[in-house]
């Protein structure tokens, strides 16, 4: 069977019916019409409302309904997520293990510091949108304006410290004062813009003087170990040799106190005796005397007692007796 050649003018285009066409463009109509009456706003946002371009109002998260065919349009603001800017780098891929773009933004991440040295910086702000309608009107492209802030705020913190600041111990520290001063910013051209968080991506020298910067810091941390070595041994012989010194100083004060003590009291004793003795004179010798001689006499060996008055006979002493002690 032969095929017969295509041709345009064979081709007959079907006769609708009037009626039914216009039956198609008033269901039509009518779908548009109902369509545009509501519309859904999700969990984390809110909806704000305006007519012929002028705020009317806002609307919370669900189903809402609006004026149709364009007299009041919707605008959704995420004002429950956290969303972030990312300065001197870009996150290609973000995820758990997340992918940046090999592109370098040094236009925003190096810095001029106090001291007159170069440091590649990049962050991460982390925010929130607290007012709508700020957010949406009180500054034209809220977002730039903020990208803005942040760069001329991490300027201006950074070039009041020195490298080693920004880029080892004080890290912290200018993240902190960064959140502040972009917070005040905000609220002072009205933005609508909550700061969660600074955080410092990573703080470091540029590429070029890298390895210098990298000889520096093993110098100081060189320096900072003999130095705490050279404390270790300080600590350990100083306070020993103070210890010493103050036991001794302890020990010739008690030894000085002891003999004061008993120097006062043999002066204290003496005047008691010398007290009595004014009172009775010849008892007092004769007891001061007693007292001596029981004294002296414990010391010696043998004892030989002789009356003085005997006369014409010869003592006899046995001599040749040892001693019983």
């Amino acid at each position: 069977m032969d095929q017969q050649p295509f041709d345009l003018k064979n081709v007959k285009v079907p006769q609708l019916n009037p009626k039914a066409l216009s039956a198609i463009v008033v269901i039509v109509l009518i779908l548009s019409f109902v369509s545009s009456l509501w519309f859904t706003v999700e969990p984390e946002e809110v909806g704000i409302v305006l007519q012929f371009g002028k705020y009317t109002r806002t609307v919370n998260p669900g189903l809402n309904f609006k004026l149709p065919f364009g007299i009041e349009e919707v605008i959704k603001v995420p004002v429950e997520r956290q969303l972030k800017l990312e300065f001197g780098f870009r996150s290609s891929v973000p995820g758990v293990r997340t992918s940046y773009a090999n592109t370098k933004f040094q236009e925003e991440s190096l810095l001029l510091t106090g001291d007159l040295n170069a440091a590649e910086v990049e962050w991460i702000v982390q925010y929130r949108i607290k007012d709508p309608f700020q957010y949406l009107f009180r500054v034209r492209n809220a977002e730039q304006t903020f990208r803005d802030i942040n760069e001329a705020i991490m300027r201006g913190i950074v070039g009041d410290r020195t490298v080693d600041e920004v880029i080892t111990f004080g890290r912290q520290e200018v993240a902190d004062a960064v959140s502040v001063k972009i917070q005040e910013l905000c609220d002072q051209y009205e933005l609508g813009i909550k700061v969660d968080q600074v955080v410092l991506q990573d703080a470091n020298a540029p590429g070029p003087v890298q390895p210098a910067f990298n000889e520096v810091n093993e110098a100081e941390q060189e320096k900072e170990k003999l130095i705490n070595q050279a404390k270790s041994e300080y600590n350990k012989f100083i306070p020993r040799a103070r210890g010493i010194a103050e036991k001794t100083i302890e020990e010739a004060k008690g030894y000085a106190l002891e003999r004061v003590n008993r120097a006062r009291g043999e002066a204290s004793k003496f005047d008691s005796i010398y007290a009595e003795y004014i009172k009775a004179k010849d008892v007092t010798r004769q007891r001061i005397y007693l007292e001596t001689m029981n004294d002296v006499m414990q010391n010696v060996g043998r004892k030989l007692i002789t009356d003085e008055t005997a006369s014409g006979i010869l003592p006899l002493f046995q001599f040749d007796k040892k001693e019983v002690k």
